[in-house]
């Protein structure tokens, strides 16, 4: 797991302290090694995780006489057997590198390559003689990738700050980019924060030359998922197979692992895997809140825990150490989203960074097997919701700020970028197959947007940032295409969902664990966020330049006065909140990484 950027101009040569500036920004996602390569017009820089071949995985990596350059972020986990093939072929390695089967596979399959990738990655492979650049993505979208439109080419980066040394100036915020993050809790697809920089697709290749993007193409898409009618018993025979396969492809590693152990059913279905094929203890990691009303999932993981041979620690972090990590963890993720839950994960990635370099966690099976209970709405909740706001049949269809805060609230140009906020969500339920279940349609929206531009920019930057890699098996496309493609019936069962994960895991886990009330993984700021904290937001929030600029004053002290620790304004003052921080950090800053606990109202100017 590692940290990619470079610069693609269409004249001239690489500024060579900008690259090094560039790849700095990324020394938290590698800080084992750092390599680069400059070709004239083209440099490209890597900050490195090692996980496999420890000792020979530097990179760049070459092949063909040094004609090709490879620098790649993620883990190709069938690179024993796409090696092997390769090595029938002709093909000869130089490492024992997983990412060097990127290379050869270019060789050999050229466009097609992707195809024979199983994994997570993103990664810049360049051809010296034709001056080629293929920058690629993995399927679904676990690893990040930003593409900056300059005035004299192109930059990539594994993250928006690593863009920000390679731009002439400071790139403007896009307004559409923060109408989607206040409305949704993140932007999604090519529109992020910053105008001139977008997001390379999940599942896309892109091909530059000479500085100019000259071929765009989509290598994969659970749009090409056809719709199954098996029954229980043959799903579950395939089933076995194929998580056999994964997880010992994601087991793959030079370096221990951990698990992030919580009460719900992904993760313990996870644990009483890797104790299938392993014979050491596993290391796991949980976490739960001291002085709160909420109940957290510590006892649920814990009695999990007990069931299985593994080294289990728990944290239990106060209010302020809490509020304390807001600042970096807003830095970290600098793809601007509002997930509470990047509080505890940040801290749970710091205390497993301390002896692990690999942890693997459950994302994905809700999207994939159908869990969220927003899946489970009726019918006519669904015709009556998709009658007020058309477009994606009843679902994802109300934003943050309803009713009539954004008139309140937002700048006229602000408003304006509001009124398509949804348009990332109408977007993907309009392109599904329409053979597809309104189930299939559900999942599928929130595949392509909130999963990649929420949940997984939190497990990719909050571990990244104490330099330990994060491995999603739930996530594997053989998994994604298997999970999508089950009937309804075997989905949902009345007000069951992941009817067929929670069945097929009762051969070794308990089932009023699997089926017992899905509680999700809340953090309860809103609880905290009262008393003198609030009275001290409301003295320094509506005056923050970044606030000024994009919300009217008036509203946002309307908003503080009538703030309650439950319902939406507690989501909208923390969407507030985190995009002064943001503000502060990006803009009036130069992105440099705050302090790792420090007050967010101090941080801020109180």
């Amino acid at each position: 797991m590692c940290g990619i950027t470079g610069l693609y101009l269409n004249g001239g040569e690489i500024d060579k302290s900008r690259l090094q500036r560039s790849a700095q920004t990324l020394k938290h996602r590698g800080p084992d090694d750092l390599g680069n390569f400059v070709h004239g017009a083209f440099g490209m820089a890597h900050t490195r995780l090692s996980i496999i071949d420890l000792s020979g995985g530097h990179q760049p990596l070459f092949a063909r006489s040094n004609q090709l350059a490879l620098i790649a972020n993620g883990e190709i986990y069938n690179h024993v057997e796409l090696r092997a093939d390769l090595e029938r072929l002709g093909h000869c390695f130089a490492t024992h590198s997983d990412c060097e089967a990127i290379l050869h596979a270019y060789v050999e399959y050229g466009d097609d390559f992707l195809n024979h990738l199983h994994g997570m990655f993103a990664f810049a492979l360049y051809d010296i003689k034709q001056r080629r650049l293929v920058l690629a993505r993995d399927r679904l979208g676990i690893k990040p990738l930003f593409l900056a439109h300059l005035p004299k080419g192109l930059g990539f980066g594994s993250e928006l700050k690593a863009l920000l040394p390679l731009c002439d100036q400071r790139p403007e915020i896009n307004a559409a980019g923060l109408a989607e993050f206040l409305q949704n809790q993140f932007s999604s697809g090519r529109t992020t924060i910053f105008k001139g920089i977008e997001r390379i697709l999940p599942g896309e290749a892109v091909c530059i030359e000479r500085g100019h993007v000259v071929k765009r193409w989509r290598y994969w898409s659970a749009l090409h998922v056809k719709p199954s009618d098996t029954d229980f018993d043959d799903a579950q025979n395939r089933f076995d197979e194929l998580m056999a396969t994964v997880m010992q492809q994601h087991m793959r590693s030079d370096v221990p692992y951990g698990l992030f152990l919580s009460g719900g059913v992904d993760s313990a279905i996870l644990l009483a895997l890797l104790n299938r094929y392993t014979e050491d203890p596993i290391r796991t990691f949980s976490v739960g809140f001291e002085n709160t009303r909420l109940t957290d999932e510590l006892p649920m993981a814990r009695t999990i825990a007990q069931r299985f041979p593994v080294r289990h620690s728990e944290i239990r972090p106060s209010r302020d150490a809490i509020f304390q990590c807001l600042p970096y963890t807003v830095w970290a993720a600098d793809d601007l989203m509002r997930d509470n839950a990047n509080l505890p994960t940040n801290l749970l990635a710091h205390a497993a960074g301390q002896e692990v370099k690999v942890v693997f966690s459950g994302e994905g099976g809700d999207e994939v097997f159908a869990g969220y209970g927003r899946y489970r709405t009726s019918r006519l909740e669904r015709w009556l919701k998709a009658t007020i706001a058309p477009g994606s049949g009843g679902f994802r269809t109300s934003g943050t700020f309803s009713r009539n805060w954004p008139r309140a609230l937002f700048t006229p140009e602000l408003l304006n970028a509001a009124q398509k906020a949804r348009e990332p969500f109408i977007s993907a339920w309009q392109e599904t197959p329409r053979v597809w279940s309104e189930l299939q349609r559900m999942q599928y929206t929130d595949l392509v947007t909130a999963l990649p531009d929420n949940l997984l920019v939190k497990a990719d930057r909050m571990l990244m940032g104490w330099g330990v890699e994060g491995r999603v098996p739930f996530l594997d496309h053989r998994v994604v295409e298997f999970g999508l493609a089950l009937p309804d019936r075997l989905k949902v069962e009345g007000k069951q969902g992941k009817a067929f994960l929670k069945r097929w895991a009762t051969r070794f886990l308990p089932k009023e664990h699997l089926y017992g009330r899905k509680r999700g993984f809340y953090v309860p700021v809103g609880e905290w966020l009262q008393g003198d904290y609030l009275a001290r937001l409301k003295t320094v929030l509506p005056h923050h330049p970044a606030i000024s600029a994009w919300f009217q004053p008036k509203g946002v002290k309307t908003l503080l006065d009538q703030y309650q620790p439950t319902g939406p304004s507690n989501r909208m003052v923390w969407a507030l909140l985190q995009f002064a921080l943001w503000h502060q950090l990006f803009i009036e800053g130069s992105g440099e990484r705050p302090p790792d606990n420090i007050d967010p109202l101090e941080f801020i100017g109180l």
